[in-house]
């Protein structure tokens, strides 16, 4: 029988016969205590179950790769779905509604009342009697035709919804026993390799939890539910009303009465959120406003519209950059590589910046710097600021919260806010949307437009700038007075247009090639919007530009 050549990554070269599946090949030469889930075939991320025809570069990746932990969680979620509908029925509808620190909230909308942690029992044990039969999960090709019939009979109705603006004649749908179902990313082989989950009952639904990977792929206690929950929760069921809780509803209704009509009701929406938080401050009569929040959540055009709503309040705002106080490039501390690190608190004067707020509210004139990110220094332009009795100071950057930013200003002087934006829509019932995908597209876009830096540049950097949120941003969003969602409902169908063609020149040979491949995949299911109807003070155009706020 034919013989080729696969070199896999950390192994070395192996000789196998042709059309042996990647599944059989890790199973030869992977690891068992943390087994192969998906792999990379020169580059191109691949089912296990893909047979191996000509001689190629393999990388097998487990749950501590970020597409293996992905991986993961998509198969766990499939096992969840297959065991809520054994137990309740073929055409019960299940929804991954959203995730929260990397667990999913489900939900069960048919289901009178709130879940029972009996009807949770009985799903997990369903589960883990999958999981030690190790049965397959295997790819099948379908014609249209058979797979919105499987579709129908399945109740997946999400899905028939997505599927017709496919421009496909045949669709790839996973099946597991009696159970089909569609992805847009790879799955896990074979059940025997999703043994660690949890399902836990929560107000309105249950959490699907996962292993942690910031914690040795331990379990932790899940946080109790907080302000942070409900954000998503009045997210999801804003986006129900509108009849655009998945990419298929908002295709339907942009097909239906086209884009105008949900962009102003998106964009009313937030002005909205906004006027209400400058009604409080103002009624609080909080003098000092912090905003924080992650990389590409709208804080410059957030914190600019707030200022105009604190205007109509008859208010005077201030906005400052946090960024202006970054330390002189010479005095920045250095991470772990050597390098500068920006994303440290430790890069931040907060001593200037309390000693500034103290004197503003002492009523004394301040005269605040601006950054130059060419020489790396802080200077001093004649930019003098003081606070009468109505005006407030906005103070925006990703460390806006911290209380090391404005130690010595009392608490009643200060109204914190966290934005951040999280997601309102799913691809279908099971197929959610990252608000971190959300998030790296905007700012691939921005960052080609204002920055020139190409996708693969921005790709690269992006864990590490995961890696900073979760060490210095998220810690403090339990601080804030306010969260706002910046996300937009339809915001994927106009960056899409953006974003596509830098993804596309991502070459092959590259090693963000894999990543763009997923996410051009991910933002392929929206149709396309034209930006020109986007209103010039909306957060979106922060990121593809004709801002309203820009100087």
């Amino acid at each position: 029988m034919d013989k080729i050549s696969v070199n896999i990554l950390g192994v070395g070269e192996v000789q196998v016969t042709k059309g042996t599946s990647l599944f059989e090949i890790s199973e030869l030469h992977c690891a068992k205590d943390r087994p192969a889930l998906v792999a990379k075939v020169d580059n191109e991320l691949q089912d296990l179950g893909r047979a191996v025809l000509y001689d190629a570069t393999v990388e097998f990746l487990d749950i501590t790769d970020p597409q293996g932990y992905r991986t993961y969680q998509r198969g766990v979620a499939f096992l969840m779905v297959y065991a809520a509908k054994a137990i309740l029925g073929k055409t019960t509808r299940v929804v991954v509604a959203h995730s929260i620190n990397k667990n999913y909230f489900c939900e069960l909308p048919e289901i009178p009342g709130e879940v029972t942690d009996e009807l949770l029992e009985q799903i997990e044990n369903v589960m883990r009697e999958t999981v030690a039969k190790n049965l397959p999960v295997e790819k099948r090709t379908l014609p249209k035709e058979h797979a919105l019939r499987i579709c129908e009979e399945l109740g997946l109705h999400d899905k028939i919804s997505l599927l017709k603006y496919r421009h496909n004649t045949n669709y790839s749908f996973y099946k597991l026993d009696w159970m089909y179902n569609y992805f847009y990313g790879e799955m896990v082989p074979r059940t025997g390799r999703l043994d660690q989950f949890k399902l836990i009952k929560r107000k309105r639904g249950f959490m699907l939890q996962f292993p942690d990977a910031t914690q040795n792929y331990e379990f932790v206690e899940l946080a109790p539910e907080n302000r942070l929950s409900e954000v998503f929760a009045e997210s999801n069921q804003w986006a129900r009303i509108m009849k655009a809780d998945t990419v298929g509803a908002l295709n339907d209704k942009i097909c239906q009465d086209g884009s105008g009509e949900i962009i102003r009701v998106a964009e009313a929406l937030h002005e909205k959120k906004i006027a209400l938080l400058a009604d409080q401050i103002m009624q609080e009569h909080r003098p000092i406003v912090l905003i924080a929040g992650p990389s590409s959540s709208g804080k410059t055009t957030f914190a600019a519209r707030l200022g105009v709503q604190l205007r109509v309040n008859g208010a005077i705002p201030h906005i400052i950059g946090l960024d202006n106080y970054y330390l002189n490039r010479d005095e920045c501390p250095r991470d772990e590589n050597g390098d500068y690190d920006f994303e440290t608190i430790n890069a931040i004067d907060t001593a200037q910046i309390t000693k500034d707020l103290t004197a503003l509210l002492a009523g004394e004139t301040v005269e605040i710097p601006t950054f130059n990110f060419f020489s790396g220094r802080r200077e001093y332009k004649g930019n003098f600021i003081e606070l009468s009795p109505k005006d407030v100071l906005i103070l925006e950057g990703i460390h806006g919260l911290n209380e090391r930013v404005s130690a010595d200003v009392p608490r009643a002087d200060k109204f914190k806010i966290f934005i951040s934006a999280l997601t309102q829509i799913n691809i279908d019932d099971h197929n959610r949307i990252p608000t971190t995908d959300a998030r790296l597209i905007r700012r691939i876009v921005r960052d080609s437009l204002f920055r020139g830096a190409s996708a693969a540049v921005t790709i690269n950097m992006w864990p590490s700038v995961l890696r900073g949120e979760v060490k210095y941003i998220y810690p403090c969003q339990d601080l804030a007075d306010a969260f706002f969602n910046s996300a937009l409902v339809y915001e994927m169908c106009v960056l899409k247009q953006y974003a596509e063609p830098l993804l596309f020149d991502i070459k092959p040979n590259a090693p963000q090639y894999s990543e763009a491949r997923r996410l051009i995949r991910f933002m392929s299911s929206f149709l396309g919007v034209p930006s020109e109807t986007i209103p010039p003070n909306s957060i979106l155009r922060e990121f593809v530009g004709g801002s309203s706020f820009s100087h």
